[in-house]
């Protein structure tokens, strides 16, 4: 997929809030610190779209693209975060459940998780959440850079063997690196064969 425009549209505070369901939205989430913003930026070819960061929990609101007049790219706010106190936590989290479950035309949720780390309780505990729910999700694993050849390779197959104890199949899986800008090609080219799929058979949302 060619990336001709990438526009933001609004930030919000309240899942009503977000623009009209009209078109396909396919959000990211993940752990604060996952590299989301920096992953967005490079698949989007546009070094500061979506706002990075030292500080993990930066992204506190439902932030909208729209990408190519097409469809809309939703940086979510990330969970599990260890610096906001608990009742800041529970209100991110009540924002980020109420988004996934009401929003009708989101196609796709793409969970990113560090690739460096074994599977964590925290992430495995939201894809269960995700799957009891019916909320349809793949897994991005970040920072591929950080490992030498093969390594995330392995801690991907690693992560698959964990899943399949609890799973009859494992969700879709990308491996990615915003540095070396690897792995955003398939994760664009998954969204233009949904959204041609979607034309096809004439899938409106509103």
């Amino acid at each position: 997929m060619l990336i001709k425009t990438a526009e933001f549209v609004k930030s919000s505070g309240k899942w009503q809030d977000c623009p009209d369901p009209n078109l396909p939205e396919y959000a990211f989430i993940g752990r604060s610190n996952v590299g989301k913003s920096s992953l967005i930026n490079a698949m989007m070819n546009h070094k500061d779209l979506a706002k990075t960061s030292q500080t993990p929990g930066k992204t506190q609101l439902i932030n909208h693209f729209l990408i190519n007049d097409e469809w809309y790219l939703t940086d979510l706010p990330g969970y599990g975060y260890a610096r906001v106190s608990k009742n800041t936590r529970k209100d991110f989290e009540k924002l980020i459940t109420n988004y996934i479950l009401n929003r009708k035309n989101l196609v796709n949720l793409f969970v990113l998780v560090d690739v460096r780390h074994t599977p964590q309780k925290i992430d495995l505990e939201f894809m269960q959440w995700c799957g009891e729910s019916g909320i349809p999700f793949s897994i991005v694993f970040t920072k591929a850079d950080k490992l030498k050849p093969g390594g995330a390779q392995r801690n991907v197959d690693t992560y698959e063997t964990e899943l399949l104890k609890t799973w009859e199949e494992a969700p879709q899986m990308y491996i990615t690196s915003a540095e070396k800008k690897q792995g955003g090609d398939e994760i664009l080219s998954y969204i233009q064969q949904t959204n041609q799929y979607l034309q096809k058979n004439k899938i409106r949302f509103d």
